[in-house]
């Protein structure tokens, strides 16, 4: 008999060996800091402009309020937004397969699954919470295409998970 939520999801052979969730905290990454200078700078002449045309008169300087809140949400989003997908995502790992489900506004809920296979390659990232990585997505961007890792991101057991996507593995070998 398959857990609740599970029927016609999980083959008849196929086990729940382990779930959790991510690290929800608010994390600063070298990448993030790139975009929080240019969103700052962005921001920051909005409101100088604004300013300036505030001290014109009329009304004119409301039309820097959309810049300085792209400017915001350009420093500030990615940082808020990735703690926000985190804390509405759940990992689970079978005999078989990993999946990562998410709940987020728009996208609406959706459960991704990932064979795991003796080919599948792992990557272990130390750390506290740790992550680990099992596949790669190519999301389409303005002008290319560019590939993600996919995995089960700031875990705080990584390593003993870790040990149980390498069972799976030897298993399925």
């Amino acid at each position: 008999m398959k857990p609740p939520g599970w029927q016609g999801i999980l083959d008849d052979n196929e086990e729940i060996i382990w779930q959790g969730r991510p690290d929800g905290r608010i994390v600063l990454r070298a990448g993030n800091i790139f975009m929080i200078l240019f969103g700052l700078a962005f921001a920051g002449f909005a409101l100088v402009w604004m300013i300036l045309a505030a001290s014109a008169g009329g009304f004119l300087w409301a039309f820097g309020l959309v810049h300085f809140g792209v400017g915001l949400s350009l420093a500030f989003g990615s940082l808020f937004f990735s703690a926000y997908r985190r804390r509405n995502t759940w990992y689970t790992l079978t005999s078989k397969r990993a999946f990562i489900a998410t709940n987020l506004p728009i996208q609406g809920k959706r459960l991704k699954s990932f064979p795991i296979t003796a080919d599948t390659s792992l990557e272990l990232e130390q750390g506290d919470p740790a992550s680990i990585y099992f596949a790669s997505e190519i999301r389409r961007g303005k002008n290319s295409n560019y590939q993600v890792r996919v995995g089960f991101e700031r875990i705080p057991d990584g390593a003993e998970v870790f040990k149980k996507f390498r069972d799976v593995q030897e298993s399925a070998a």
